[in-house]
């Protein structure tokens, strides 16, 4: 069905799914941080819980899947049919105002899709469907969602799985923010080196505050 749109209207369907994923990557972040500035892992478990129950959020998370599965099969046809447009590729690339990582979009995507795989075993699968431990807050008591982070981030094998994996996911943002402007018309001759700027700027700080969460916890235990 997607293959009947054109290729324009795929690339605004991909944009406005990148940034809603991207939103929701800086809510995700937000709340992570938290394990980092309360050792006590009260804030952290009460936001986790909000987001565990909270119906509203129950259904932003089925359009999260939504949005990553259309993501994806969008992103596969469009490259598909880039690879069917020129099957040839020219000797001398050509170098234009796009990011560097632009040409490594299909191949960042897949790396992150595998990781993301393994990433709902380890946390969303365990803490929707298992058995967490219990702590008490103000007389309360919730799942411990932060021990479970706490103890994966405590082996060696998985921080630095997860630190290539984010290292993978920054390159991909790297050109996500100023690709899904340009998808959706915004772009400008005068402000284009600016949403360069911040595309850039949300690959790093998304990227580098993800690293920091693995990384204290492992050196800090």
């Amino acid at each position: 069905m997607a293959f009947k749109y054109s290729s324009v209207t795929k690339k605004v369907i991909m944009a406005l799914a990148g940034l809603f994923l991207i939103s929701f990557l800086i809510v995700h972040l937000s709340i992570n941080l938290l394990l980092l500035f309360d050792g006590s892992r009260e804030l952290f478990n009460i936001a986790a819980h909000f987001m565990g129950t909270n119906p509203v959020i129950q259904v932003f998370q089925i359009v999260l899947f939504g949005g990553i599965i259309l993501h994806i099969i969008v992103g596969v046809i469009l490259q598909v049919q880039n690879w069917m447009a020129r099957p040839t590729r020219y000797k001398v690339e050509g170098y234009s105002q796009t990011s560097f990582f632009s040409k490594f979009m299909i191949h960042t995507g897949a790396v992150i899709l595998a990781f993301l795989v393994i990433h709902l075993f380890n946390f969303f699968f365990k803490a929707k469907f298992g058995e967490l431990e219990a702590i008490l807050i103000n007389g309360e008591h919730y799942e411990d969602m932060g021990i479970l982070v706490i103890e994966q981030f405590k082996e060696l094998p998985y921080v630095l799985m997860y630190v290539v994996w984010l290292l993978f996911l920054g390159f991909h943002l790297d050109h996500a923010f100023h690709s899904a402007l340009q998808s959706l018309g915004l772009n400008h001759g005068k402000y284009t080196p600016v949403a360069f700027g911040i595309s850039r700027a949300l690959a790093i700080l998304i990227a580098g505050g993800f690293i920091l969460i693995p990384v204290l916890i492992y050196i800090n235990q």
